[in-house]
């Protein structure tokens, strides 16, 4: 059973992310909160459990993002809908996605000497991506206004996204080339 139990999470959290963004368009703040808390409570204990009792599979290893990123782009794209993010912020973060993906795709397709496994800088933009929307949701539901730090958060949250696409898109151009060379 525990064998399970991380897929399980991840498989749970992949339904939670329609959820959740319904839950923000509905004006349910404090449950779109409670739902995405949850959601990330799942995504921390899934890796803790897959890594601490070594119950990994590669079915889970393209779940786990999969469903991490469903969630976060779900999110964004709600908290656009309810004016509470800037279009610019959601289409640099489903952008960048996209192009990762395509990138992961073009490398496996072509096999082009790249590490596929996430950068550093990719994590940290995960977390800051996830903190934004937390940050969000509790400002929702909580009835609180601070233009500024909203403002300020947005920035970062795009400047992070930003360096992140152009750390893969180096890392992708490194690949084509050192794949041109030994070809």
């Amino acid at each position: 059973m525990l064998r399970y139990l991380p897929n399980l999470l991840s498989s749970l959290r992949l339904l939670a992310a329609p959820f959740a963004a319904w839950l923000i368009l509905s004006a349910h703040d404090t449950a779109a909160l409670a739902v995405f808390a949850g959601a990330g409570t799942s995504d921390a204990l899934d890796g803790f459990i897959a890594r601490h009792w070594g119950v990994t599979s590669r079915f889970g290893a393209r779940l786990d993002p999969a469903a991490d990123k469903l969630l976060m782009v779900l999110c964004f794209a709600a908290l656009y809908g309810v004016d509470a993010t800037p279009l610019w912020l959601v289409l640099l973060v489903i952008g960048r996605d996209l192009a990762i993906a395509a990138g992961w795709l073009f490398v496996k397709a072509v096999a082009l000497p790249v590490r596929t496994e996430p950068m550093r800088i990719g994590k940290l933009t995960t977390a800051i991506q996830i903190g934004y929307i937390g940050a969000m949701l509790v400002l929702l539901a909580f009835d609180l206004k601070w233009p500024r730090g909203i403002t300020a958060a947005a920035y970062v949250t795009g400047f992070v996204t930003f360096l992140s696409a152009i750390a893969y898109a180096y890392l992708l151009l490194r690949g084509l080339f050192a794949g041109r060379r030994t070809a």
